[in-house]
This record gives structure tokens, C-alpha cells and sequence, in this order.
């Protein structure tokens, strides 16, 4: 039994064991130099190599002592390796692109950290279960479109980029997973974060109902027959165009 394996059944854990998956997932980050990597959760650093063949700065968060001991002893250069959890450790001030395999169960907490860090966080690569990347990447209209969909598209360029079937996994999830890519958007009128989300939070609170109930505790002018819609049928602009009384 190899040490990789070993490793896995220790943790518990659903690995990506697919090598052209890992390299298709790599590749699918553009960063450049001087843009550093930070890769969250490498594990047995199937995505890690790639990255290093990269020849781009590296810097590797990792809460298992198990993983880490495996990534140090099987990509001792290239990478810097850190005990570290994304959702607690203080994140560089620096031009930076983050990728990895987010552990499911906390994927939209590290979404809300990167949106907390989005000054210096230019690029995004991340695997989530299928269901989630899906409605991150979905549009006004759709059931699945909700807050962090507006959020994260208002910062950032968005698209699904593909799927990865449970078999591409030791051992096999009992869900599919998919791929997402962001781009950090360009604008000079940029909202902060606070009077979107407060804004977003709130209407999607009560996805059912309409914006004149939901949105009635905000201090918001709604645009003549608003009132009657309901947050999924606003665009991440409209909802731009809301949270622009509150900023």
C-alpha cells in the first residue's frame, strides 16, 4: 500500500486521484508572475505539482499534520507549506491568486473569506460539489441563484468551467463536483462590501417574498414596480443599483 493511500484512509477523506483532471483544473488558472498561489487544502498535492511546474511563488495552506508531513517529504522545493486553516490564518497584503479543492462543507465560508480579501485576491480556481458551483455561477431567474451568486459576480468575472464525476475521486463522493473560475472585475465605481451584502442578504432572506416586504426594514428608495419583484429576478447591477443608496 502506498503512503499516498495510507494517507487517505487515515483522513477519511475524498482525494482527487485523476491526474488529467488535476492538470485541467490547473490550467485553468492564467496567473503570471509576479501574481503568488495560494493553494488552500493541497492534501496529497495532486494539484501541487502542477503548480509548481509552474514556476510561479507557492505558498500551500494545509490543517493535517498527516498531509503535511506527505507534501514535505514529496515536493520539498517549489512550494512553502503552511499548518494553517484559510478561514483563520492572516493572508498576505500582496497581488495573489488562490486555488484548490475546497472541502466541501465549509466552501462557502472560504468564498466569503476571498470576497473579505478581494483588494489583493485577483484570480480563482476552485472545485466544489457540483450543486454549489453551479449556483454560484447561475443568473437572475434561476432557483439556484442567490447570494453569493450576486456577490461574487459583482467582484468578479464568473463562469462553470466543467464537471468532475465521483469516480475521479478515492473514494468515490456520493455527489459530482464542478469547476469555477473568477476574474476580479475592474471598476473604478466599485461598492464596497458591506452595503451589497446587506442589501442582497436581505432580500434573499425571504427568497418567496417580494422586495417591498422584504426589503422594508432598509432605508431604500425601491425603483417604480420593484416592489413587486422578487430577488431572484434582479440582476447583479440592479442589486448594485439598491445598495448604492446605502453605501
Amino acid at each position: 500500500m502506498s503512503d499516498s493511500v495510507r494517507a487517505k484512509k487515515h483522513l477519511g477523506q475524498h482525494f482527487l486521484h485523476d491526474d488529467r483532471i488535476a492538470a485541467r483544473i490547473v490550467a485553468q488558472l492564467q496567473a503570471a508572475a509576479p501574481l503568488a498561489v495560494l493553494e488552500i487544502g493541497p492534501g496529497m498535492g495532486i494539484l501541487t505539482r502542477h503548480l509548481i511546474a509552474r514556476g510561479l511563488p507557492l505558498t500551500a495552506l494545509e490543517i493535517d499534520p498527516e498531509s503535511i508531513a506527505y507534501l514535505m517529504q514529496h515536493h520539498p522545493d517549489g512550494v512553502e507549506v503552511l499548518q494553517a486553516d484559510i478561514l483563520k490564518h492572516r493572508l498576505p497584503e500582496l497581488p495573489q491568486a488562490w486555488i484548490g479543492n475546497l472541502p466541501y462543507h465549509i466552501s462557502s465560508p472560504i468564498l466569503f473569506r476571498l470576497l473579505a480579501h478581494r483588494a489583493w485576491v485577483q484570480e480563482g480556481v476552485f472545485m466544489l460539489q457540483k450543486e454549489v458551483a453551479k449556483r454560484i455561477a447561475s443568473g437572475p431567474g434561476s432557483k439556484e441563484y442567490g447570494i453569493l451568486s450576486v456577490l461574487l459576480q459583482y467582484y468578479y468575472e464568473l463562469k462553470y468551467a466543467f464537471s468532475v464525476p465521483a469516480g475521479a475521486f478515492a473514494p468515490p463522493p456520493k455527489v459530482q463536483s464542478g469547476v469555477i473560475r473568477l476574474v476580479r472585475r475592474q471598476q473604478p465605481d466599485e461598492l464596497p462590501l458591506e452595503p451589497l451584502a446587506r442589501v442582497v442578504k436581505a432580500a434573499f432572506a425571504q427568497r418567496r417574498k417580494m422586495l417591498s416586504n422584504t426589503l422594508k426594514n432598509q432605508p431604500l428608495l425601491l425603483p417604480e414596480g420593484w416592489g413587486n419583484r422578487r430577488a431572484e429576478s434582479l440582476s447583479v447591477a440592479e442589486f448594485a443599483l439598491l445598495a448604492r443608496q446605502l453605501g
